[in-house]
């Protein structure tokens, strides 16, 4: 009879050990316990670290008689068994991931490697996988001219423009996991920035022309236009699983126009990207000077609009801000004034605001800190209304004597489950971040308000006896869900009583 993964755990040392010999995050580990059972992919040191069978672990479902798990392979695909068309999960725990080719020393490709028949794109991470597909967008080199980050997913079903140029995905490669990506095309009015972010674009089906009656370009052209590739034909649940059991690894985009690939060049280029932590990246996509904001939210039939009888002035601190926060700061009845990131406490105060807001942005909180902290304590200091969302949330927090951490795969997508500590009530959430707050860092005086339904990380903060709070999540996010509006409610109504 199987072990459990609670019995298998204790053997291993304790949750804590078993992330440790994996490779993965607190968070994999909890899905182990919740989902009664470990990935095939750590099966081969599970065993080697416990002594144990491979009919030991919960899930492997090795027959007691004759037949092995080479003679179920070439069986039927039966999810008891396991047994998918790149074979049982036993055998994939020994070799490559699902859809993915892997170089390995031994057997290393020239530099001038020819991809599979129809594969005019290739996705290349530090650990040798490479998945290949169908290029779209914009052309990059084989090699040193081919787009690296970190390989993230995103599981929104809609808004991909908006994701796209989303700033917070700075120095990211997405994999959409939902399929049909591109199929509305793309205009000028969803745009959440002046440029894309991202650094590339991984789907499972190619992009189709578009079929939208708001659309004035197809999505292949509108990337090439602003110098970003695209590769479909991805096992993208194959790479997905792999982010959430492994963690966000580094990745390269290639899609050369001479479809020559130097695999091993671009395994090194990933392998030596730095990755995400300790990365400013917020100094990247601020506004370089200071402008004022009053386009208010899209709306059927007339589009958007504009804020001409403003009751509040806020500044809004630009550390990548997504335009439709902006808009929806218009929309609540304010005047808005974005500054730059480096803004110190005295440019932003200098403007006689109702109240400040700090905005989303990418990149690891703890080195945008180094100069956003000293200027928030100063804005804290006056007592102005303040609000922050996103990376905003994680700075506030750290100007108020928190802690940050790098979540293992991160939170992205619209449909994110968070629940408010002090109503109790479950909002369904926008959310793109990579770190999080620690909350057992956060001093007297500063309570946590929400928390993730996924994985129990922080989602919200307060201050006791101060106008000022922070949320995790998106609650400006379009195009949607819309549960958290209130939020910018609940900020006019602190700055109306701030009078």
């Amino acid at each position: 009879m199987p072990f459990s993964v609670d019995d298998i755990l204790d053997r291993l040392g304790g949750s804590e050990a078993a992330a440790r010999l994996a490779g993965v995050g607190p968070e994999a580990v909890r899905k182990w316990r919740q989902g009664h059972a470990i990935p095939a992919r750590h099966w081969p040191a599970v065993l080697a670290a416990t002594g144990l069978a491979l009919g030991d672990l919960p899930g492997a479902d090795v027959p007691t008689g004759d037949r092995t798990s080479g003679d179920r392979a070439s069986g039927d695909r039966t999810s008891g068994d396991r047994t998918t068309a790149h074979g049982t999960a036993g055998e994939r725990a020994m070799g490559p991931q699902p859809g993915a080719e892997h170089l390995d020393a031994a057997n290393e490709p020239g530099p001038a490697a020819a991809p599979p028949p129809g594969a005019t794109a290739a996705l290349v991470l530090a650990d040798g996988s490479v998945f290949w597909g169908r290029g779209f967008g914009a052309r990059t080199g084989g090699g040193d001219g081919a787009s690296v980050g970190e390989v993230c997913f995103s599981t929104g079903m809609t808004g991909y423009q908006e994701t796209l140029t989303d700033p917070s995905f700075a120095g990211q490669i997405i994999t959409f996991t939902f399929p049909h990506i591109g199929n509305v095309g793309a205009n000028p009015e969803d745009l959440e920035a002046a440029s894309v972010a991202a650094r590339g674009l991984v789907v499972k089906q190619d992009v189709t022309e578009p079929s939208n009656w708001r659309a004035v370009q197809g999505l292949d052209a509108w990337l090439a236009g602003r110098s970003i590739p695209g590769i479909a034909g991805v096992d993208t649940r194959a790479l997905t699983l792999r982010i959430r059991d492994g963690g966000a690894p580094s990745g390269v985009l290639a899609y050369p126009a001479d479809g020559r690939f130097d695999l091993p060049a671009l395994r090194d280029r990933a392998a030596a990207w730095p990755g995400l932590e300790g990365m400013d990246l917020a100094r990247e996509v601020t506004c370089r000077q200071t402008y004022e904001w009053d386009e208010t939210r899209w709306a059927w039939p007339e589009g958007s609009g504009r804020q001409m009888t403003p009751r509040f002035h806020v500044v809004a601190v630009d550390y990548g801000a997504k335009r439709n926060i902006l808009r929806c700061l218009a929309s609540s009845g304010c005047r808005v004034t974005v500054v730059p990131a480096t803004a110190s406490a005295e440019d932003i105060l200098r403007h006689r605001p109702d109240g400040v807001f700090l905005s989303n942005g990418p990149g690891d909180p703890a080195a945008t800190g180094v100069y956003a902290v000293p200027a928030l304590r100063g804005v804290l200091e006056s007592g102005v209304p303040l609000f922050g969302i996103c990376l905003g949330h994680q700075l506030l927090a750290l100007a108020l004597g928190g802690r940050t951490y790098k979540l293992a795969r991160g939170h992205r997508g619209a449909n994110q489950p968070v629940k408010d500590l002090t109503t109790g009530r479950v909002e369904i959430t926008s959310q793109n971040h990579g770190f999080a707050v620690d909350p057992e860092t956060l001093p007297e005086g500063v309570r946590a308000t929400h928390v993730s339904l996924f994985d129990g990380s922080n989602e919200g903060i307060a201050c006791d006896g101060r106008p000022v709070f922070s949320v995790q999540y998106h609650p400006e996010a379009s195009p949607g869900p819309s549960d958290s509006r209130y939020l910018f409610a609940r900020f006019t109504a602190l700055m109306e009583a701030g009078r």
